[in-house]
């Protein structure tokens, strides 16, 4: 039988952007993350210190053909976290999907909408939240 290898997780994402401009500002302005990498004007690597989030200019065809993706989720420390960025991202515009409420597992969360549509969640998660493992990066 083989052994599995160990991994440190879902750490990586990547999405196409028919708006990328409005992506990166919705990614950078308002979630925290930072520009790790510029390789040319069609592709941005963000970081939040533990994860990494590329965004590539949609540049080929029908989008509503392309891959599809259920949700990306940013996790916070507490669950009155959860209700503070509701307010902050309603605040500023953006689209919800739903109230905050509290999961049958302890978690706490609720759904919006990047400029591209793609659900982001905002999730308090006992097992990983609480800083058990990376903090938000410095002025996030």
């Amino acid at each position: 039988m083989l052994e599995r290898p160990k991994h440190a997780g879902l750490r990586h994402v990547a999405l196409f952007c028919r708006d990328f401009e409005a992506s990166e500002r919705f990614y950078v302005d308002l979630m925290a993350m930072q520009v790790e990498w510029r390789p040319d004007p069609d592709n941005v690597y963000l970081c939040s210190g533990a994860d990494n989030l590329a965004l590539h200019r949609w540049q080929e065809g029908d989008f509503s053909a392309a891959q599809r993706l259920d949700h990306i989720g940013f996790i916070v420390d507490q669950p009155a976290d959860v209700d503070q960025w509701f307010t902050f991202l309603q605040d500023a515009g953006v689209k919800m999907k739903s109230e905050p409420r509290t999961h049958r597992d302890g978690a706490r969360s609720f759904y919006c909408l990047d400029p591209e549509g793609v659900v982001v969640q905002i999730i308090y998660h006992p097992p990983i939240s609480g800083g058990r493992f990376v903090r938000e990066p410095a002025g996030g």
